[in-house]
């Protein structure tokens, strides 16, 4: 009930105090994250580093196995240790690059480190390890620790430890394609499979001098 002049004319009209209404401003909480050039760098030296030992050991192998004659042991522990060090090089790259750890690469940058010292003594003392393309051994020493102490000082700068230390980046949930197209996935992998055993049965068979022979289900039934 109004009990003045003022309190009727509030009662009736709109209050000329007028109260802006409230924005709600969206401001995104998370940017875009760029990958800094040391850690693209960095993971790109290991996983090079990875194929150049590959190749290095196919090409290789052959000379090897005809200059030093190593038992089946040894051989058998020298592959291990390639294959484990050259899928190092790779994962700790590839890990470096999506952000979840740089403890194996720094780890492994020590550890090449270690070796080529170790090798180095060992070829000063002991000339068993002959430097390629006749370069002397300390600048054969050198060349190859470049690549560990560049993989050592691109992942120990600021950038890479801000990187490792935000985190892997959330990535957006797919869809399996399988699951969604499983019956052309069927298809495909029976059209395959019939066509290579098509292949496998009905192609022709070398003879001992080179001259193509009968298919290989009539040379399988004429040997039973």
């Amino acid at each position: 009930m109004a009990i003045n002049v003022l309190d009727v004319r509030d009662t009736f009209a709109a209050p000329r105090i007028r109260v802006p209404a409230l924005r709600l401003v969206a401001t995104s909480s998370t940017s875009a994250r760029r990958l800094p050039a040391t850690v693209l760098a960095a993971g790109l030296v290991g996983i090079l580093q990875a194929v150049g030992l590959l190749a290095v050991a196919v090409a290789g192998i052959d000379g090897a196995l005809t200059a030093a004659r190593p038992s089946g042991w040894a051989l058998a522990i020298c592959l291990t240790v390639l294959a484990a060090w050259v899928v190092l090089c790779a994962g700790s790259g590839a890990g470096l690059i999506e952000a979840t750890g740089r403890r194996l690469f720094v780890a492994l940058g020590f550890a090449e480190v270690g070796l080529v010292g170790l090798l180095l003594v060992v070829a000063t003392f002991a000339p068993v390890v002959t430097p390629p393309a006749g370069l002397p051994l300390p600048a054969a020493a050198l060349l190859v620790l470049a690549v560990p102490v560049a993989k050592l000082l691109l992942a120990g700068t600021p950038s890479a430890r801000q990187w490792v230390a935000d985190g892997p980046g959330t990535r957006e949930l797919r869809p399996d394609p399988v699951a969604a197209h499983r019956l052309l996935a069927t298809l495909t992998l029976g059209i395959i499979g019939f066509s290579l055993g098509a292949i496998a049965v009905l192609a022709p068979v070398q003879g001992p001098d080179g001259v193509p022979g009968a298919a290989a289900s009539s040379v399988v039934y004429t040997n039973h």
